[in-house]
């Protein structure tokens, strides 16, 4: 396998005078869980879809797996994917659609059941496909893309109208996925969900860039303050205390949240750290607050980014 999963350069796909992805680089690193991330209509689909052979690009370079993007036939007997919704034969069983799918592409039949296990359908599989909740159906999708053990996955809103268990089970799959060193990639409109399972984010917003490398990368530079917990009793007094050094300070509960404004967020609670035991008051807590990756996304968006 390549060090490097994906690679496009201004990858570009207009629709008459719609452009749906709009110069558009990526660099995917072999091995990570990357989250796709942008909202409905971002191109994201789209994207995956010239990525997999299935729409032709309008403008851009690029290699999949050290294969050019102009020859897919290369590099797809090496990549599952699961775009929209599965399809699959509703009188038929889990299993018999998964041997079924697996013959028409020429792999091996005999994995089938390990196959089941691995996406949490083991004792369902001679289920037919019609009798499948929503979530067991997405789950036997993701089975199918793995017929053939890919080097690449790719999928998109794997969680789309589950309820919040199916959602769980489904970010439980893929962190589980993440176990076997094959490269996933995987889109959702779903940030919270994104930001606990994926180690590596490319975001976009109508088509375009806005920043791709390390989820922490993104995440750890943006703090939005430092929450100070005191001992029962003593809120307001290390409030004042606070106040009176210069500290823009809020009360929420029973905690405090004193404003970073540009400190380094180490010596602001080292700072506040001392300025409370020097008063006699022993701290219960210090967090650092930060930033969600629907809130920095948001922020990116609205060109609020530094």
């Amino acid at each position: 396998m390549t060090s490097t999963a994906l690679s496009v350069t201004g990858l570009t796909k207009r629709y008459g005078g719609r452009t749906a992805v709009d110069q558009l680089d990526i660099e995917l690193p072999s091995g990570v869980v990357a989250g796709f991330v942008g909202p409905n209509g971002a191109g994201k689909t789209t994207t995956m879809a010239m990525l997999l052979g299935l729409v032709r690009p309008t403008a851009g370079t690029g290699t999949v797996l050290g294969s050019s993007i102009d020859a897919p036939d290369q590099y797809l007997p090496r990549v599952g994917a699961l775009i929209e919704s599965p399809a699959f034969y509703p009188a038929l069983s889990g299993a018999a659609n998964l041997r079924v799918f697996a013959t028409v592409a020429g792999h091996d039949t005999s994995g089938i059941p390990s196959l089941l296990a691995q996406v949490g359908l083991e004792g369902r599989g001679d289920d037919r496909y019609r009798s499948y909740s929503l979530g067991m159906k997405q789950r036997l999708g993701i089975a199918a893309a793995l017929v053939g053990d890919p080097d690449l996955l790719i999928l998109d809103e794997p969680a789309n109208g589950l309820d919040p268990q199916g959602v769980r089970e489904m970010r439980s799959l893929i962190g589980r996925l993440s176990e076997t060193g094959r490269t996933v990639l995987v889109s959702s409109h779903d940030l919270s969900e994104l930001e606990q399972v994926c180690d590596w984010l490319v975001l976009i917003d109508t088509g375009k860039s806005l920043y791709q490398g390390p989820t922490r990368a993104l995440l750890d530079g943006v703090v939005g303050g430092l929450a100070v917990v005191p001992p029962a009793g003593r809120l307001d007094d290390l409030r004042s205390l606070l106040a009176a050094r210069g500290h823009q300070v809020s009360a929420e509960d029973h905690r405090l949240v004193v404003d970073v404004d540009g400190t380094d967020v180490a010596d602001l609670a080292g700072e506040v750290n001392r300025a409370a035991f020097d008063a006699g008051i022993v701290l219960v807590e210090l967090i650092p607050l930060r930033t969600t990756l629907e809130d920095r996304y948001l922020s990116m968006v609205q060109g609020d980014a530094r």
